[in-house]
């Protein structure tokens, strides 16, 4: 019965998260509010869409979220040619068995990208 989910995630600033979103992490503005100041946005990038909304400061909690990607690796080498800071411990392989990166929006909002490890690759790693 369910089809598919579009978190919405808080920003102080929606320009600036257009600018964001846009220029360094690779999303097409999917559709903003027709206001003056947007308040509300959509970013698409393949089959993902985000939704953003403005929150005020007692609004604003720390979201984190998942997205199963093809290829991590690419996306993480695409991040860092753009000057995006991700995880510190760069792309690992994790003990739950993916391949994965993670970053903070400008908003603080925790992003990880990752796939699942194939059988071969959880192989390797026992």
């Amino acid at each position: 019965m369910f089809r598919e989910t579009h978190p919405i995630i808080g920003t102080r600033d929606v320009e600036r998260a257009i600018a964001f979103y846009t220029s360094q992490l690779g999303f097409t503005l999917a559709f903003k509010d027709n206001s003056e100041q947007p308040n509300y946005v959509g970013f698409r990038r393949d089959a993902v869409e985000l939704h953003m909304q403005f929150q005020f400061e007692h609004e604003m909690g720390t979201i984190r979220l998942r997205l199963l990607v093809e290829d991590p690796d690419a996306l993480f080498d695409e991040y860092r040619q753009r000057g995006v800071t991700c995880s510190p411990s760069g792309i690992r392989d994790t003990p739950w068995r993916t391949r994965e990166f993670a970053l903070y929006d400008l908003d603080r909002n925790a992003l990880t990208f990752y796939r699942r490890l194939t059988n071969a690759a959880k192989a390797r790693q026992t």
